[in-house]
């Protein structure tokens, strides 16, 4: 699949998004900024960053998320991971929680060199893994007034006891074995060793394929929403990384700031919601969105609707 093969499902509105580059240390942040309809530049607006999921891009849900929050009166602004997509850092295809806070705050730091930017009326989103370094990323960044999680996901819980359907005995264990080959090939000049995200064609899906991946595999890799910066590759040397990580190790002292937690009532990953939604403090907020899988939150319009509104709902009052 190719550039001029990319057909979406579901429109989602990147096209429309102003391309910006932004720096976080020496590094240069690949992003799409979305304005209000009625956007003035004498004006100051409230601001909301919004993060992908682990394996996604800026083109895809974040795009989506952006894009409709806009249409509210909000400046969004949706952005590569660093070491991904379109912006800069090596080792590629490094997935690092602490690196992925960090391009939260980083583009903070951008929104607040905006002259139409209001500076006390920031917020952050994410979907998926999005969600959880955006819930992680508000325990220590007191420029974020109010945080929202769709189908959020903690890489640090899946890499410590696997992925929803995974059932492995010391899973951990076997994982850092794997971690420890690789970076010991590495260090001897070997290349570097990749994993997928998702299944990377219909032949790698059977029987025991969890329902994540099945939906998971859809959205990434056909033209339901591919993307050619997504390669659906990390590097198997991230996994210490995110076994070491906790995405919600601190969020009681959010509080008084409030969360926000959108999931699908179907959703196997609902179990990460109610973790982090039981260890925060008030206020804070579950909206079940009935029917729907963890997937489905990313694109379908049936499902996404809801969420925009309940997102459109909680920004308003906290930061608009």
């Amino acid at each position: 699949m190719n550039d001029n093969e990319v057909k979406f499902w579901y429109d989602t509105h990147y096209k429309e998004g102003k391309k910006v580059t932004y720096k976080k240390y020496n590094l240069n942040i690949a992003g799409l900024m979305f304005y209000p309809s009625n956007f003035d530049e004498n004006k100051k607006y409230p601001s909301i960053v919004v993060t992908h999921p682990g394996g996604g891009v800026k083109e895809q849900c974040s795009s989506l998320y952006a894009w409709n929050l806009a249409q509210k009166g909000y400046i969004t602004l949706a952005f590569d991971a660093t070491y991904q997509g379109e912006s800069e850092g090596y080792p590629r295809y490094l997935e690092d929680p602490t690196s992925r806070v960090e391009d939260i705050r980083a583009s903070i730091d951008y929104l607040v060199t905006l002259p139409f930017v209001d500076e006390n009326k920031i917020g952050a989103m994410g979907i998926c893994a999005g969600g959880g370094y955006t819930m992680n990323a508000i325990q220590t960044e007191a420029r974020i007034k109010a945080a929202a999680g769709i189908s959020t996901w903690d890489v640090g819980d899946s890499a410590k006891n696997g992925f929803p359907g995974v059932n492995i005995d010391n899973f951990m264990q076997k994982l850092l074995n794997e971690v420890a080959i690789a970076r010991t090939d590495e260090a001897r000049g070997k290349a570097p060793k990749y994993w997928h995200y998702v299944p990377q064609s219909e032949d790698e899906i059977d029987e025991n394929t969890s329902v994540i991946q099945k939906e998971a595999y859809e959205y990434y890799r056909t033209n339901r929403c591919y993307y050619p910066t997504s390669h659906n590759k990390y590097l198997v040397s991230s996994n210490d990384k995110l076994a070491g990580w906790d995405a919600f190790a601190h969020i009681d002292t959010v509080s008084p700031r409030p969360l926000l937690f959108i999931v699908g009532s179907n959703a196997d990953t609902l179990y990460f919601t109610n973790d982090a939604y039981s260890r925060a403090l008030e206020p804070k907020e579950i909206f079940t969105i009935e029917g729907a899988t963890h997937i489905d939150l990313y694109d379908k319009p049936q499902y996404t609707s809801k969420v925009v509104e309940k997102l459109g709902e909680f920004f308003d009052k906290y930061i608009k």
